[in-house]
């Protein structure tokens, strides 16, 4: 947290939604910290300290998003990783979300009511 307000890491490397995520979280009231690749994705959390973390599954690399999912649970992360997907929901089938250390999934395009209760929600707990 903070000046009072939670601090959200986004993770990807369209520019666009960065931006776009940015805007919409925080004209929600949080504070937004974004990283164009995982690897800067991994610099920012030691830099920013966030309460809650959302990250791309494919990026630069196809294994990108799961190798930063994997590096912040070996660094002991508490803050909740959201994971973004356009694959559909195979991937909730193909993937073990404890195994990454995730509490779970957002499809893109996003639904940003459904996206604000989850973050809400997992902010409260």
């Amino acid at each position: 947290m903070k000046d009072g307000k939670y601090v959200v890491l986004c993770v990807d490397d369209d520019p666009d939604f960065l931006e776009s995520s940015k805007i919409f979280l925080e004209a929600n009231d949080y504070i937004v910290e974004t990283a164009p690749s995982a690897e800067e994705g991994l610099k920012k959390y030691n830099d920013c300290n966030p309460d809650l973390i959302i990250l791309d599954l494919m990026m630069e690399e196809v294994d990108a998003g799961t190798n930063l999912a994997k590096e912040l649970k070996l660094a002991n992360n508490t803050a909740p990783v959201y994971m973004l997907s356009s694959v559909g929901d195979q991937l909730n089938i193909s993937t073990d979300f404890s195994a990454l250390g995730l509490r779970g999934v957002f499809q893109k395009p996003l639904d940003t009511k459904n996206v604000l209760k989850t973050i809400r929600a997992a902010l409260e707990q």
